[in-house]
């Protein structure tokens, strides 16, 4: 039976148990509500897909408290998406990180030539606080696959059910837009492809992007590591 909790110090040791056993949880976000689960349970992660009746060839985010964790699943942000993330997180902006061969998250998208990772950071005290009690999160929105993301607890409920252990409450969220999720390409402009138009819109990405090439020289776009083999969908 599913349990609806505000966010305090008892739901969120609820809330890591339950990761910790493998459940789903459901917890508010900058944007949209998500569904949540442990990103190293690949069990966990079937049953993800299978309460949003998602296919599992579909890629999913990997929520982080901050951006400091993101080398330590062992993913990379290739330029110009670590330009873009230094001024953008946390907020609403979905980087493709560069996955080494030592990463033991369950989720990565794995490519003839790259394994990818779709991360965020919210911004939101709430979900901080979440994140800070369960470790990262894989996840995607609160919503049953084609259907309107949820931005408050009763309709992820509506949708979800009980194949959601725990909902934690926090109000509406801003939604109903989405984060922004833009890979690295080397044929893109600006050496970007912006995979889903979101909050964040594409002339403040580029103005980010064009304020550093200012400060560095032309010669930005060169850097070592800037490559097109990022490009994936999330």
């Amino acid at each position: 039976m599913s349990e609806i909790r505000s966010i305090d110090d008892d739901s969120l040791a609820l809330a890591a148990e339950c990761i910790h056993e493998g459940r789903l949880i459901v917890m508010p976000t900058d944007t949209v509500y998500g569904i949540a689960c442990d990103p190293f349970n690949d069990i966990a992660i079937d049953a993800l897909f299978e309460a949003k009746r998602r296919s599992r060839s579909k890629s999913l985010q990997v929520l982080l408290a901050s951006s400091e964790e993101i080398a330590r699943l062992d993913l990379s942000l290739p330029y110009p998406l670590d330009v873009l993330s230094a001024s953008l997180l946390p907020g609403a902006f979905s980087p493709i990180c560069i996955a080494s061969a030592d990463t033991q998250l369950q989720t990565i998208k794995v490519e003839p030539t790259v394994r990818t990772q779709a991360i965020r950071v919210p911004d939101a005290d709430g979900t901080r606080r979440i994140l800070a009690a369960t470790g990262p999160l894989a996840a995607s929105s609160a919503n049953v696959s084609g259907m309107q993301s949820a931005q408050n607890v009763q309709e992820a409920m509506e949708q979800l059910g009980d194949s959601v252990a725990l909902y934690l409450d926090a109000g509406p969220t801003p939604g109903p837009v989405a984060s922004t999720v833009v890979a690295a390409s080397s044929t893109g402009k600006d050496g970007i492809a912006i995979l889903r138009q979101g909050v964040i819109p594409e002339s403040q990405l580029r103005d980010i992007i064009h304020a550093n090439a200012s400060l560095l020289g032309s010669h930005a776009f060169h850097r070592p590591g800037a490559s097109g083999s990022a490009e994936t969908s999330a």
